[in-house]
């Protein structure tokens, strides 16, 4: 495998996709580039989504977080909202998760017009879910095993895609935690997990010969 460039734009890595594979790309990788252009597109063209939506300070409690509107009309706050994240994977994917949090206690749970949530309204089966990348998780350890230079690049773009977005938030709220494994790590994890599946397979097949 030739020198991965430190940076590559979505576009160049699905042509080096397209270029090692002849032309046939997995269905996998398809979703998951298709997932990792809606992630671009959240900050670039604001995308509507779960990480759009708590930004929009419309929907904050207004009289807890001390917050008016400027000569501009423009929302300004003099506490930012506490908040948690999580690093989510699973069956569908990978999500990036959000909690509210009131009195250093993380909340799952429905809240309306609670004096002490930092939004008006909290519905987390409707709001937790910030976004999510497709087959992240699946796509993750087809490419510790047998992942070819524009599926790690891939990878490693949704990681600092996903970091990025934090960073974003991070302007606004008071992030408390962050849960979970980054991308970053779990990419790490599974290239482990495969090297030693990879490490035990070498010794019972030497340990049948010598037999």
């Amino acid at each position: 495998m030739s020198e991965i460039p430190e940076f590559i734009e979505l576009k160049e890595i699905n042509a080096l996709k397209k270029q090692l594979t002849w032309g046939d790309v997995s269905a996998i990788y398809h979703m998951v580039a298709s997932s990792a252009g809606e992630l671009d597109g959240i900050l670039t063209h604001g995308f509507e989504s779960g990480f759009t939506n708590i930004l929009d300070k419309e929907q904050w409690n207004l009289a807890l977080l001390k917050g008016s509107k400027d000569a501009n009309g423009k929302i300004v706050v003099a506490t930012r909202p506490k908040i948690s994240l999580r690093h989510v994977y699973n069956d569908m994917g990978y999500e990036l998760h959000c909690y509210p949090i009131i009195n250093g206690e993380r909340i799952n749970q429905n809240l309306i017009n609670h004096p002490l949530c930092p939004f008006q309204r909290w519905i987390p089966e409707a709001m937790r879910r910030l976004f999510r990348v497709n087959s992240l998780k699946s796509f993750v350890i087809l490419t510790a095993e047998m992942g070819d230079q524009a599926d790690v690049l891939l990878v490693r773009h949704i990681y600092r895609r996903v970091e990025r977005l934090i960073r974003y938030l991070d302007e606004s709220f008071d992030i408390v935690e962050v849960k979970g494994p980054t991308i970053a790590r779990f990419f790490q994890e599974a290239v482990k997990h495969n090297n030693d599946l990879l490490s035990a397979d070498l010794a019972n097949s030497n340990n049948n010969q010598v037999e």
